[in-house]
């Protein structure tokens, strides 16, 4: 699955070790995250969060000026999101009390750079579902929700990879998707290699949505950089 629409969320990290919240944010930064505003107590946070509007706060427990527990109660007073809990306090009681308060995850330290990773998109993909929606091409018409594209009264269904690859590429309809965005889109986080199956992929695709394949209308090529969708409406 392409997971590039939740790694464009905004996080709010609040901790009061400096090292550790910049080791946090460079963990998620090679993930791809970069939408990341850090705060060191509640005060900072709360003040923050009125003008970043977070959609997922990572939190510790133990802050300097109060406790994660009433920061989160704040939080959610002005607006609902997910929040994870990345904490020493690794009591079984702390953990009831998170949870029992609305924490979505609670990660006790120290803890392992790729269980951040898989805790927080495992929180974002239950959070934040991406919508299925019917895309009108000059052509032709995408059905996302049924994975099939409609043109000249026929019905024809897109593989997995088309399927990811038209994700990618309606998500940022209008602009350049890149050949190494694509890639990591249909075939993961090792990406490199798929070049030329990217093509052939895009290949099959055009003969789906385009009335002449060899001269498309909405799947186009920027030579030297990748591809872009053109949209209906968009």
């Amino acid at each position: 699955m392409d997971v590039t629409y939740l790694k464009e969320k905004r996080l709010l990290l609040v901790d009061d070790e400096q090292a550790l919240l910049d080791m946090v944010v460079s963990i998620l930064k090679a993930e791809g995250f970069q939408n990341i505003a850090v705060a060191k107590n509640s005060r900072d946070a709360l003040a923050l969060a009125d003008r970043f509007l977070p959609e997922l706060a990572i939190l510790d427990v133990m802050l300097p000026d109060g406790d994660g527990f009433s920061l989160l109660e704040q939080l959610k007073q002005k607006r609902e999101y997910p929040v994870l809990f990345l904490t020493a306090c690794g009591e079984e009681e702390e953990k009831f009390k998170g949870f029992g308060l609305g924490a979505d995850d609670y990660i006790v330290k120290p803890f392992l750079p790729r269980e951040l990773i898989f805790r927080v998109l495992a929180i974002l993909r239950r959070s934040y579902k991406e919508e299925n929606p019917l895309v009108k091409l000059q052509n032709s018409e995408i059905d996302f929700e049924r994975a099939q594209v409609r043109r000249d009264g026929e019905t024809i269904a897109l593989t997995a990879k088309e399927y990811e690859i038209l994700s990618a590429l309606y998500r940022n309809a209008g602009r350049i998707v890149t050949i190494d965005a694509l890639c990591e889109a249909a075939w993961g986080e090792n990406p490199y290699g798929y070049e030329n199956s990217l093509m052939a992929h895009i290949r099959r695709i055009r003969e789906k949505i385009e009335k002449n394949p060899s001269r498309p209308v909405s799947l186009l090529t920027v030579k030297g950089l990748g591809y872009k969708l053109l949209v209906e409406g968009k």
